[in-house]
């Protein structure tokens, strides 16, 4: 109910009368609870939950100071808002315009009597800071990744392909208890790992080469994110250089990080030592990203982001270094935002491994 009374905040604010909220993030934030569809409809004196048959016992039994309607062919889901529309009196409604198709939003603009007001940015933005309770979920979630982690590395052999082991990385995630990755994990071998977001394919491990792992899971919803590389045989001496620039680059913006200094600051701290080592246009992406409900949500940690980086935020600290047709190297953490520094929840090891 909390959650529900914060978004409550913003009617007044933004100048609207109610809040509809259609993205499964958003909802779950609000309500509390992982229902798989549906749409929720706020205002200051009533809160409406709209979802079909297959979710409704769910909803009625999770949601408490709802008011949970079924939709169906007679009463989809534009009936229900039409109905709880006027009951409220709603004359502008604010609502998630990046989880509407613009098919959708014409034909719910020109249904219903309320004005849509785009509120995406505010409507999210609660998500910055996480509670306790939050958080303990993604220590949970990230405590899996590690010992995932650690698991894995003794499980890499000659000649596995990377669906292989991503594969035995998958199953693990579920064996330790995660309800199952928060992305699709990132498996690379040899010259593969220069492609930031390569997917895994049919390519023999060799040795000699680097292994690229970026993967996360869920625990309770929430997020864990973490990249190692490592090597299978022994690295070249710019393989080795290259991995010491990255993880210096990472040790240095970490050391900076905490709460009020802008998130281009972190990245620039990193983007700096990178640069000065020759390798600047070799780091196309940003630094970090917040982590939550959402794999990638704010704040950031790149260029753009002028904003001081809030306390008690989660964010990612992943540079890299990426050598088209050749090789390459980033490692990630995932770090609590605090007023003096940062906590960093990653305990992989990030030293080079060589296997």
């Amino acid at each position: 109910m909390l959650k529900l009374e914060r978004y409550r905040t913003l009617l007044s604010s933004a100048g609207v009368d109610g809040i509809w909220l259609v993205g499964d993030v958003n909802r779950r934030y609000c309500t509390g609870a992982s229902i798989a569809e549906g749409m929720a409809l706020l205002t200051q004196n009533a809160a409406y939950y709209f979802t079909d048959s297959r979710y409704l016992e769910d909803a009625e039994r999770s949601l408490e100071g709802y008011c949970v309607r079924r939709v169906d062919a007679e009463h989809p889901y534009v009936f229900r808002l039409r109905e709880a529309i006027g009951e409220q009196n709603i004359r502008k409604l604010g609502f998630e315009e990046d989880e509407l198709t613009a098919g959708q939003y014409r034909n719910f603009s020109e249904a219903l009597s309320a004005e849509l007001l785009p509120m995406q940015k505010d409507l999210s933005s609660f998500r910055q800071v996480k509670s306790e309770e939050e958080l303990s979920c993604i220590r949970a979630a990230q405590a899996i990744t590690d010992e995932t982690f650690r698991i894995l590395l003794d499980r890499v052999r000659l000649g596995m392909t990377e669906r292989e082991l991503k594969a035995e990385l998958i199953c693990t995630l579920y064996r330790l208890g995660s309800e199952g990755p928060s992305f699709d994990p990132i498996v690379l071998f040899g010259e593969n790992t220069s492609m930031p977001h390569g997917v895994a394919g049919e390519r023999p491990l060799r040795k000699g080469e680097f292994i690229t792992l970026d993967f996360g899971c869920r625990c309770g919803g929430y997020c864990s994110d973490m990249t190692r590389t490592v090597s299978f045989g022994a690295p070249t001496e710019q393989m080795r250089e290259v991995y010491e620039i990255v993880l210096r680059a990472q040790e240095t913006a970490i050391s900076v990080t905490r709460a009020g200094i802008p998130g281009s600051d972190v990245d620039g701290a990193a983007r700096t030592i990178i640069a000065d080592a020759g390798y600047g246009e070799c780091f196309g992406h940003s630094y970090g990203h917040g982590v939550g409900l959402k794999i990638h949500e704010a704040p950031f940690c790149s260029p753009s982001w002028k904003k001081p980086l809030p306390v008690g935020a989660v964010c990612s600290a992943e540079p890299g270094i990426y050598l088209p047709g050749k090789f390459g190297v980033r490692i990630e953490d995932l770090v609590i935002i605090r007023e003096d520094g940062v906590e960093n929840l990653t305990a992989s090891p990030k030293n080079l491994i060589i296997l």
